[in-house]
């Protein structure tokens, strides 16, 4: 059971109807396969926002994208207004966090360690002040503790706070991800499809916790592929298929376009081309080129490693 986030002054933070993300022409290409193609998407301020696709649509790549992993071949990512560098750790700074599709918790330490590694943007004590370990180190360690708790708390994890992260089931280390995120203070939170391998119970679960976070005033960006999960969540949708985006709109829209029945069903439909290289699969690693990354694999790289925290 969630319960309210005690409410935190954040420079991340907007109000309903102000545009926080604007993706605009992105392209992503990896030697002769486009990922992504031309894809533009706004998400404003206390919106749940979804993205869906068939496999190899491209859609962890275009997250990646957005979250500085990878440097768009072409287009421009801004989050209020600002361009974004392409470092993950500085799109963390400005009040973007992710989680990712494969679970990438710090396995050996505690549940409570790990929501504070998702501090580090957040405070303000350097090398020389934990080397010193003077009172203004004190006071922030103590301030960093007492916040990863109300997080571990809303999520439900608070009892659990010191068990090491490898031993929770599966359901409860996608929480974690999720709290570890929001230890950044973020003012766009965006999941990777978050309810992979639940049971009906976790991913009802999981959609009010993320109605819990919107109430908090964060936007969520989310894709997955249960369908039921996004239509009941999102108000509005974004479909890609083969990189571009195909249609957006709410979910009664989208639910009714025939073009992504077509594509769902893995029927032709007029629009996307059909013969063209690099029109393959941008998620599907035995049709990428040499080189090439899995889409539904960030880089295993320090940069990742600076966004996983």
């Amino acid at each position: 059971m969630t319960t309210t986030i005690p409410q935190q002054p954040t420079p991340a933070s907007a109000g309903p109807k102000q545009a926080l993300l604007e993706a605009s022409g992105v392209i992503m290409r990896f030697g002769g396969l486009t990922a992504v193609r031309d894809v533009s998407l706004t998400v404003n301020g206390g919106e749940i926002v979804g993205l869906i696709g068939p496999n190899g649509a491209g859609k962890t790549t275009f997250f990646n994208c957005l979250t500085g992993l990878y440097v768009p071949t072409e287009g421009t990512v801004s989050y209020r207004g600002t361009v974004l560098p392409p470092k993950p750790h500085l799109v963390t700074q400005a009040g973007i966090a992710r989680t990712f599709q494969n679970i990438r918790l710090f396995a050996n330490m505690t549940v409570l360690e790990n929501v504070l590694v998702g501090r580090h943007t957040r405070t303000r004590e350097g090398l020389f002040s934990a080397i010193v370990r003077g009172p203004g180190f004190h006071r922030a360690e103590r301030a960093s503790r007492e916040r990863a708790m109300e997080l571990l708390e809303f999520t439900g994890l608070a009892a659990k706070a010191d068990h090491l992260a490898r031993n929770l089931p599966y359901g409860e280390q996608r929480k974690l991800e999720i709290a570890r995120a929001l230890a950044s203070e973020p003012g766009l939170l965006l999941l990777d499809e978050p309810t992979a391998g639940m049971n009906p119970q976790e991913t009802r679960a999981t959609e009010e916790l993320v109605f819990a976070i919107r109430d908090q005033g964060i936007a969520v960006l989310v894709i997955e592929h249960d369908m039921r999960f996004i239509f009941n969540l999102c108000d509005r949708v974004a479909v890609l298929v083969q990189g571009e985006k195909l249609v957006e709109g709410s979910s009664e829209v989208v639910q009714n376009d025939e073009r992504v029945i077509a594509a769902y069903l893995g029927e032709p439909f007029e629009g996307t081309p059909q013969s063209a290289p690099e029109a393959a699969p941008a998620d599907a690693p035995e049709s990428a080129p040499a080189g090439a990354p899995d889409d539904d694999e960030a880089p295993e790289n320090d940069e990742q490693q600076e966004n996983d925290k």
